[in-house]
C-alpha cells in the first residue's frame, strides 16, 4: 500500500522494480542528512553569504520548521511554498518536508511577479508560504504577502527578511519524522518557455537515486563542498543541494553582491566542484586570466547544464585542472544526464544537450507524458534515475 495522497506514477510494481535494483532505498532525503548529524554533527552541511551550518543545525532547525508546521495543522502531503533567493532557509524548509511528508515547491523565481506567484500558489493550493520581503519582479509595487492572505487554503505565512531565519517554536515536540521515501516531496516547475509552467513530481527516491549516482561517479563525499551558482529555485540547483546532503558534503550557495569576485568566493569557501551553466564557466576563465591565475583554488570538476559549451572553455578548464562536466537533463528526469570524468574532452564538448545517444525515459513521478531524454551516460548509470 502506497501511502501517497497524490496521484502520481509510482505504484508497488515501480518501487518493487526499482528497488530490487538498488536503485531506490528506504531512505528519505532528511534520513540521509540526519545521519550525517548523528555520526558527523560538526561537518558543515549548508552555508551562504549570513550563516554556515553544521549538520546538527541544520537538522534541529529542520526539526523545530517540522515541528511549527505540524502544530499549525499543515498535514501530509500539503505543499510547502518556498519564494526566497538561495539561502539556507532552502535547505531547511525542504529537510522539513522531507521530514513530514510535505511537498517542497521552490520553484518561484526572482523574474516571477507577485501576481505569477499567486496563481501558483492558488493552482497548487498551498498551505504554507515562505517568502522575503522584497524579492521578485516588481515586489516593490506589488505585496505578496497582503494577497496571499487572501487565500483561503493558506495556513501558515513565514515572512523572512535577508538575513533573518526561522524562530524556534517554544516547547514544540515533533513527532517521528515520515520513512517513506515514495511520497512526493519535491514539486518544481517547468520554465514555461512553451505555455504555462508544468509541474513535476519527485519523490526522495527519484531525487537521491540520481543524487548518488553523481556522487558515485564523481567522487562526492565528506570533504566535497559543492558551490552551485544556480539558484535553488531551479532544478539544477536544487540538485546540486540533494547531492551534497547524500553525500554528506557542503552546500555552498551563490548569493554574493554582483560586485563581488566568484573566484574570490570559490577559494574561499574552498568549493571542490561547481554547478552552473556555460555563462558562469566563461566568466570564470576570463577574470582568472585578467589576474594570471592558472588554478581555481581546490576547484577540481564543473558540472556545466544548460546549454552547450564552446570548446575553448572545456580546454580553458582542463588547463587549470578543472574537469568539465557536460551535463543535460529534463526537470522531468532530474537533469541525470551527464559526462563522466574518464571521458575524451572531445566527448565531453560535442556531446551537449540535444546531440547524445537517445534513450527512453519516463517523465519523472508526475503526470507528465513519457519523451524521449538524451543521455551521455553509460546505461548502467543512467538506469538508476529511471522512474
Amino acid at each position: 500500500m502506497i501511502a501517497n495522497m497524490i496521484l502520481t506514477l509510482i505504484s508497488t510494481e515501480r518501487i518493487t522494480q526499482h528497488t530490487a535494483a538498488g536503485h531506490w532505498r528506504d531512505h528519505t532525503i532528511y534520513m540521509e542528512a540526519a545521519g550525517h548529524a548523528q555520526h558527523a554533527p560538526d561537518t558543515f552541511a549548508a552555508r551562504d553569504r549570513f550563516r554556515r551550518l553544521t549538520y546538527r543545525e541544520l537538522i534541529s532547525a529542520a526539526d523545530h520548521l517540522g515541528a511549527e508546521m505540524a502544530a499549525r495543522g499543515i498535514r501530509v502531503g500539503q505543499r510547502v511554498a518556498v519564494w526566497l533567493p538561495s539561502r539556507v532557509e532552502i535547505a531547511v524548509a525542504m529537510l522539513a518536508c522531507s521530514r513530514n511528508g510535505y511537498v517542497c515547491c521552490p520553484s518561484l523565481h526572482r523574474d516571477n511577479t507577485v501576481l505569477e506567484v499567486k496563481a501558483l500558489l492558488e493552482r497548487i493550493r498551498a498551505s504554507v508560504l515562505i517568502a522575503q520581503p522584497g524579492y521578485g519582479a516588481d515586489a516593490e509595487r506589488h505585496d505578496i504577502f497582503a494577497l496571499a492572505a487572501e487565500l483561503p487554503f493558506l495556513k501558515l505565512i513565514y515572512r523572512l527578511a535577508a538575513g533573518a531565519t526561522f524562530d524556534p517554536p517554544a516547547a514544540l515536540s515533533a513527532a517521528a519524522p515520515c520513512r517513506d521515501p515514495n511520497r512526493v516531496i519535491y514539486l518544481p516547475f517547468t520554465s514555461g518557455t512553451t505555455g504555462e509552467p508544468k509541474g513535476v513530481m519527485h519523490s526522495d527516491n527519484t531525487l537521491l537515486a540520481n543524487a548518488r549516482a553523481l556522487a558515485s561517479d564523481w567522487d562526492f563525499g565528506p570533504r566535497s563542498v559543492i558551490y552551485t551558482f544556480s539558484p535553488l529555485s531551479h532544478n539544477l540547483g536544487f540538485g546540486a543541494m540533494v547531492a551534497a546532503f547524500a553525500a554528506g558534503g557542503e552546500l555552498v550557495m551563490h548569493d554574493t553582491p554582483h560586485t563581488s569576485s566568484p573566484v574570490d568566493r570559490l577559494v574561499e569557501t574552498g568549493a571542490t566542484f561547481l554547478f552552473g551553466v556555460p555563462t558562469h564557466a566563461i566568466d570564470l576563465l576570463a577574470e582568472m586570466r585578467s589576474r594570471g591565475m592558472t588554478r581555481l583554488g581546490d576547484v577540481r570538476g564543473f558540472r556545466i547544464s544548460g546549454a552547450a559549451t564552446p570548446s575553448g572553455v572545456i580546454a580553458g578548464l582542463l588547463r587549470c585542472g578543472v574537469m568539465p562536466q557536460s551535463g543535460y537533463g529534463m526537470t522531468e528526469t532530474c537533469s541525470h544526464q551527464y559526462t563522466l570524468p574518464t571521458d575524451d574532452p572531445e566527448v565531453i564538448a560535442e556531446t551537449p544537450a540535444g546531440r547524445a545517444p537517445v534513450t527512453k525515459s519516463v517523465s519523472g513521478t508526475g503526470t507528465i507524458p513519457i519523451s524521449s531524454c538524451r543521455s551521455a551516460k553509460s546505461a548502467r548509470s543512467a538506469g538508476a534515475a529511471l522512474v
